[in-house]
């Protein structure tokens, strides 16, 4: 049957989209530079047949040696920052990184090294608020996961504060092309930390085990065209 040019162009379109991945980008500090969790979480998406379907995208691909025996995620990028403030990314550095790579899902945590340094919370939300905002400029379909906050044993106050602030500030930013998902990590004792700051395996697993089901879905949701709109 010979087929007319508008079903040959939507025949065209849906090739392309089921050829294209899906582009996720890791943003954070040194959690999600030095932690081996995206290399497990990498493992996870593998077992369950994605990893053919996304890739992680960045300017930085140091994969610290994790125990995986994928050589696929060797060559997976991230925006993960040694000593980066949530307030430094959202005004001097994310528009340069979104830019680059223009990803489709964007996952974070930030807020420690802000904490850690004495600034406000007030001005993390807001720079949270910010980088969204860049996000949606270069791709306002962007879905957006942020989790919540590690524990901080010397300074537990400010942390509380944040990550109770998370859930609504996830609320009113949402859009529904552009949905915010929240990470809860908790409960999240200090024994999930190895040097007071940083996750170690245990800490790593609590993380892995909230993203695991969130990025399925989202990313079986997008490939699907399904919607990604949760009720």
């Amino acid at each position: 049957m010979k087929l007319r040019g508008i079903s040959t162009a939507a025949c065209l379109a849906n090739m392309a989209f089921a050829q294209s991945k899906l582009k996720i980008m890791p943003l954070g500090d040194s959690i999600t530079e030095l932690s081996c969790w995206r290399a497990k979480l990498w493992n996870g998406l593998k077992t369950s047949n994605l990893t053919d379907k996304i890739e992680f995208v960045g300017t930085l691909n140091n994969t610290q040696a994790c125990d995986t025996a994928d050589e696929e995620f060797s060559k997976q990028h991230h925006e993960g920052h040694t000593g980066y403030l949530a307030i430094d990314i959202a005004y001097d550095h994310i528009e340069t990184w979104i830019n680059a790579t223009k990803p489709d899902i964007v996952m974070f945590m930030l807020g420690t090294d802000d904490i850690a340094r004495g600034r406000r919370i007030e001005d993390v939300v807001e720079a949270y608020t910010s980088m969204v905002g860049t996000m949606r400029k270069y791709n306002n379909n962007t879905k957006i996961i942020i989790d919540t906050v590690v524990p901080l044993p010397t300074n537990m106050e400010p942390v509380q504060r944040l990550n109770a602030l998370i859930p609504d500030w996830a609320v009113e930013q949402n859009m529904t092309d552009s949905p915010i998902y929240v990470n809860d990590i908790y409960p999240f004792p200090t024994s999930f930390l190895r040097d007071g700051i940083h996750p170690n395996e245990a800490g790593e697993d609590q993380i892995v085990n909230g993203l695991n089901p969130l990025l399925t879905w989202i990313i079986n949701s997008n490939t699907t065209g399904n919607s990604t709109t949760r009720i």
